[in-house]
């Protein structure tokens, strides 16, 4: 089964995903993990990443869809996928169909967690990141149990810069002007489903379970 699941920063498209490949035995590609990846590995894709997120901007379609492509290349993905985090832009989408197509693959369904902007706010700000694994915590919601280091792996935790409140409004802008008309084009394709995002965490789990 292959899934988009589409939503703004912070509505939780992370940890859902993980749900989601767990149930399905598929692979959750998220292209936040491949930019921090090619960033460590100091590739160029990585370098021109981290140069547009740093600052709470979207990577450009090219690089993105670069990374993407070589991602869904790999043996792990032929079976299925959840992309978390991409298609970001109309032109990626095609991208997207462009390549399925080629693969002689299709898109089942895509899953929009929606959620109002005074919430993401509230959430984005206290998140914070672990340098080496890259598991998420919320100061308010979800916080450590000892400060400042993780619970899996003990490794330190620190606020990203794309998590600054400057950033966060920044993201917020830029995901309602080039994201959003994706919830048309995929609605049109009559493969979109909306989720409230805002719910308690278990019943977001139980309406996406439900739709796939």
């Amino acid at each position: 089964m292959r899934i988009i699941l589409l939503g703004p920063p912070g509505a939780g498209k992370g940890t859902h995903a993980g749900t989601i490949s767990a149930l399905k035995s598929v692979p959750h590609v998220a292209s936040g993990d491949l930019f921090r990846k090619h960033q460590q590995e100091e590739t160029e894709l990585g370098i021109l990443a981290g140069s547009f997120m740093s600052k709470g901007e979207l990577v450009p379609d090219e690089v993105t869809i670069r990374m993407i492509e070589q991602r869904l290349g790999e043996d792990d993905c032929w079976q299925g996928i959840i992309l978390d985090g991409f298609p970001r832009t109309v032109t990626q989408a095609t991208a997207l169909d462009q390549l399925f197509a080629s693969l002689d693959h299709k898109l089942d369904l895509v899953l929009y967690l929606a959620v109002s902007e005074d919430e993401l706010v509230r959430r984005l700000g206290g998140r914070i990141t672990c340098r080496n694994c890259q598991t998420p915590y919320n100061l308010v919601s979800s916080p450590p149990k000892i400060e400042n280091v993780c619970n899996q792996c003990n490794g330190e935790l620190y606020q990203r810069p794309d998590d600054t409140a400057d950033a966060v409004r920044q993201r917020i802008q830029v995901f309602t002007q080039q994201t959003i008309p994706l919830v048309d084009y995929y609605t049109s394709k009559g493969i979109l489903t909306e989720i409230d995002g805002e719910q308690d965490i278990s019943e977001v789990q139980r309406a996406l379970i439900a739709a796939v």
